[in-house]
C-alpha cells in the first residue's frame, strides 16, 4: 500500500457493499490515491477495481514442487542408496513412493504458504489489532485515504464530499493505519 511521511489518514464508513464499490470508482476517477480498504469479507470486486495482485499461489505452486522434489530424493536415498533391503523381491524405487510424495506435496505447499503469508503480513502471536471501525468485523465497509504533507484544505474537503456524495455514514481521521 501506499506510505508517506505522515501517518495521518481519512476514513469513510459505508453501509452497503454497493456504495464502497461505487465510492472506490469515483474515487479512482479523481486525483486521490486509496491507502487501503477494509470489509468483512472479500469482496473480488475491490481486488479487481484496486488493481491488486499477489504471487502467493505462485509461491504455493513452488513450494510444493520443491517439497515433492525434496521427499523423492529422501526416500530415494533411504530405500535405494543408503539402505537397500530386498524384500520378497521388492523393487528398490517403489510406487508407493507415490502416495508418501502426495500427501507431502500438499504439506508442503500449505505450512510454507501460510509461513510466508504471516511473515509478510507481520502477523505474530501477541501483536496488538489496530481496530479501524468497531464495526468493521460486522458489516460495515471502510476507504482509507492517506492525508499526506502535499495535501490542502481543499483537498481534504474534496475527499470529504466524495466520501458523502457516495453515501458513507461516518467519515473522519485516524492516525496509525500503516501499523495494520
Amino acid at each position: 500500500m501506499l506510505k508517506t511521511d505522515t501517518n495521518e489518514n481519512i476514513v469513510g464508513v459505508f453501509d452497503t457493499e454497493e456504495a464502497l464499490i461505487n465510492a472506490i470508482k469515483n474515487i479512482k476517477k479523481s486525483s486521490f490515491k486509496i491507502k487501503n480498504v477494509f470489509t468483512p469479507y472479500p469482496i473480488h470486486e475491490v481486488f479487481h477495481e484496486l488493481g491488486l495482485t499477489t504471487r502467493l499461489p505462485w509461491l504455493a505452486f513452488f513450494y510444493a514442487v520443491g517439497g515433492t522434489i525434496l521427499v523423492f530424493a529422501f526416500l530415494y536415498w533411504t530405500s535405494v542408496i543408503d539402505y537397500p533391503i530386498s524384500i520378497g523381491g521388492k523393487p528398490d524405487l517403489s510406487p508407493s513412493f507415490i502416495i508418501v510424495m502426495f500427501v507431502m506435496t500438499i504439506l508442503f505447499g500449505i505450512v510454507l504458504s501460510l509461513v510466508t503469508f504471516f511473515t509478510v503480513q507481520r502477523l505474530y502471536p501477541g501483536k496488538v489489532p489496530v481496530i479501524i471501525h468497531e464495526d468493521i468485523v460486522d458489516d460495515k465497509y471502510v476507504i482509507v485515504i492517506e492525508k499526506s504533507n502535499a495535501m490542502t484544505e481543499r483537498d481534504v474537503v474534496a475527499i470529504n464530499k466524495l466520501f458523502v456524495s457516495n453515501m458513507a455514514i461516518e467519515i473522519g481521521l485516524k492516525n496509525d493505519v500503516e501499523a495494520i
